[in-house]
């Protein structure tokens, strides 16, 4: 059974959701507060969280760049905050999606089960998409039947890119995944990265699109534009 974790200061926000999620076939466990929800994390078991911003101790945009750093779950913040910036805010400190209070059950669900199939991809060690195969083992990638070779770096970040389609990722995530924490140099070597990947790919597949977010960072949008 697949383990969630809700944190919200409201008592009937967690009550509603693990109703609702319990009787979709979910595990859950609550917390009240940011420190709460990084103490059950820890114990290993979570994997998704829904995650209300406004709590006490630890609000959810810290909560969410905790857990980014250290544990690899789908994370979807919630708030009453419609406004663009505050969005911008999540996708910045690592959200995979975000939803605005009032939100349908029905509606979380479906963004829910959207994400653990995204993060199943993870475990592959070959990719698919369209005709394109990313295979991690080999550092191989084909466009049919044809081979393109790429450095190890741009493979890295192909590969990172591709285990979460529809994923943002900010420059600063491709960094530590793919140059690793202890990297030093400037950030925009990302998008030197990302500029030489879309030289290489946009010409030979429709397969997939590596789009910029502005402000925030890069996603691979699967099909083209």
């Amino acid at each position: 059974m697949i383990q969630v974790l809700v944190a919200d200061d409201d008592p009937h926000i967690r009550e509603l959701l693990t109703f609702h999620l319990q009787e979709a076939g979910y595990g859950v466990q609550t917390a009240c507060d940011g420190e709460e929800a990084m103490t059950l994390l820890m114990e290993g078991s979570i994997e998704l969280a829904v995650v209300d911003i406004m709590m006490p101790k630890k609000d959810g945009y810290a909560l969410c760049q905790e857990i980014r750093s250290v544990y690899d779950v789908p994370i979807i913040l919630l708030t009453a905050k419609d406004e663009l910036v505050h969005k911008e805010k999540g996708f910045a400190v690592g959200t995979d999606d975000y939803m605005t209070k009032p939100f349908e059950i029905k509606e979380l669900l479906f963004r829910m089960k959207a994400l653990l199939r995204r993060y199943q991809k993870v475990a592959e060690t070959k990719l698919i998409i369209g005709d394109t195969t990313i295979d991690r083992r080999r550092f191989d990638v084909r466009i049919g039947d044809k081979q393109l070779l790429l450095p190890r770096k741009e493979f890295q970040l192909l590969f990172q890119l591709a285990s979460y389609p529809g994923r943002i990722f900010t420059r600063d995530e491709l960094i530590q995944c793919v140059w690793g924490v202890d990297y030093e140099g400037d950030d925009r070597t990302v998008d030197v990265h990302i500029k030489r990947l879309r030289e290489r790919f946009s010409a030979k597949t429709s397969a997939f699109t590596i789009l910029t977010v502005r402000g925030v960072g890069y996603k691979l949008q699967e099909g083209s534009l």
